[in-house]
């Protein structure tokens, strides 16, 4: 694997950006893929999700100026991708971004791609209860265990605010699946 600094220089150069740019991909697709589809539930959306995020990354590498890590910038978008993305669903649908959530926890059962059972179904009814940063904070640590340090990069707030959101969150999902 390249170093950040070769990779982005390699991005940012003309001969070698579209070497790069594959190997870029390779590297964090599968990662992005799973952070996305935590987000937006869907398969189908995640993948149109990570599609755009690649290609906003390809327009843009030129501009990104290396203050975070690459990894962080490309959650960053991502993160904002899918956020978008429902937000877009909500307002085609002329219905709330809760509602988004609640009609893609309901497809999630006949999704073809959901390999999970009624717990993980239940699991994600609970994460859809929670305010949209308890929900990203929550999918980040708990599916994709990223560290504090790197999730404040990239939603950029402070490690103590994202523990605080993330014990909250987890207080919550406790108390939602203890209710029955």
């Amino acid at each position: 694997m390249l170093n950040e600094a070769i990779l982005l220089q390699q991005l940012q150069s003309n001969e070698s950006k579209e070497h790069a740019f594959k190997e870029l991909v390779s590297l964090y697709k599968e990662r992005l893929y799973w952070h996305i589809r935590h987000i937006v539930k869907s398969h189908d959306d995640a993948d149109d999700v990570l599609q755009n995020t690649f290609i906003k990354v390809f327009k843009n590498i030129d501009n990104f100026k290396g203050d975070s890590k690459i990894y962080s910038w490309l959650y960053r978008i991502a993160t904002n991708e899918a956020i978008t993305h429902i937000n877009k669903n909500a307002k085609r649908l002329q219905i709330s971004n809760e509602e988004t959530q609640e009609l893609a926890i309901n497809n999630l059962a006949a999704d073809v791609y959901f390999e999970g059972e009624d717990i993980q179904l239940k699991l994600q009814q609970a994460i859809a209860t929670l305010p949209e940063k308890q929900q990203l904070v929550f999918n980040m640590k708990y599916f994709q265990d990223i560290k504090y340090k790197d999730m404040s990069e990239i939603l950029e707030t402070s490690e103590g605010a994202l523990k605080a959101s993330y014990h909250i969150a987890v207080k919550k999902i406790e108390d939602y699946l203890t209710s029955d």
